[in-house]
């Protein structure tokens, strides 16, 4: 395993990659100054993302974690600053709002193109240059590898959708990132869970599904936006500094990790099978 100040590697030899690029909480001082409140800048983190997939090495899965928040950079999109979902509520590249619409900066402190720019050299590129060095690792392997991008959100935040969000969104960007075998074994495992699951519908996946994956080349990818009240006892009504974000449950986690468990054994076995032609 490896770190840096902007994330950790841990490489394994299966043709598999899990991506986790919102688990990070890490704020650098001259960032923090500027920043209306720490709890806003790591409100939106995905939550306890690398305890729920803590089965994945023993796949002897290769993952990819970011140290660094999402609020700093997020390494999830277009780094030219392009909506992933124009005319829809997002966040961009250097987020100035939280998912619910709050400032997340001081006024005159927000990031202009120059410090956009820095972060994008200093927390983007190496993400992606690690995930770019893992995936041609796993490829010189491989004939075939699977790029597993990992994400959870709060179940409701009606600015980015209505209602309450499925429990299990899978994000194939409409079917490009990845086989169509591969998507209708995944389906086919959420749709044996028992739980709420949609696929491509609000998350379709963000750049690095529809960056990296690349079925006739041999990677593929796919996202999985998990509402977490898969694995969390989320506050009723709006969260605070009082009640979010909420401790990990192992046991309240467990029905959800299997399911999780389940969509990584049909990864693999989906690249395996594309290894035997």
């Amino acid at each position: 395993m490896t770190a840096t100040d902007d994330l950790v590697v841990r490489r394994g030899e299966a043709p598999l990659l899990l991506s986790m690029p919102h688990v990070g909480t890490d704020i650098p001082d001259d960032i923090a100054a500027g920043l209306v409140s720490p709890w806003l800048a790591r409100k939106d983190a995905d939550w306890w993302i690398e305890a729920l997939y803590g089965f994945a090495a023993a796949f002897d899965a290769t993952i990819v974690r970011a140290r660094v928040s999402r609020t700093v950079i997020d390494v999830n999109r277009d780094p030219a600053g392009v909506s992933l979902y124009p005319g829809q509520a997002t966040t961009g590249l250097c987020p100035l709002e939280t998912f619910d619409g709050e400032p997340l900066y001081q006024p005159g402190r927000a990031p202009d193109a120059a410090e956009i720019d820095r972060r994008r050299r200093q927390h983007f590129a190496p993400y992606h240059a690690a995930l770019t060095a893992e995936i041609g690792r796993l490829r010189a392997e491989h004939p075939a590898i699977v790029l597993y991008d990992c994400h959870a959100i709060r179940s409701e935040i009606p600015r980015l959708f209505d209602g309450q969000l499925p429990v299990f969104n899978l994000g194939t960007n409409g079917g490009a990132a990845a086989a169509p075998a591969l998507r209708a074994a995944l389906i086919d495992a959420l749709a044996a869970s028992g739980q709420t699951y949609v696929a491509d519908g609000r998350f379709k996946g963000g750049y690095i599904t529809r960056h990296y994956g690349r079925p006739a080349e041999g990677v593929e990818a796919v996202q999985m936006e998990i509402a977490m009240r898969g694995y969390l006892d989320e506050p009723e009504g709006a969260v605070s500094p009082a009640n979010w974000p909420v401790a990990f449950e192992a046991e309240r986690a467990a029905a959800t990790a299997a399911v999780l468990r389940r969509l990584i054994e049909r990864c693999l076995d989906h690249a395996h099978r594309r290894a035997m032609g």
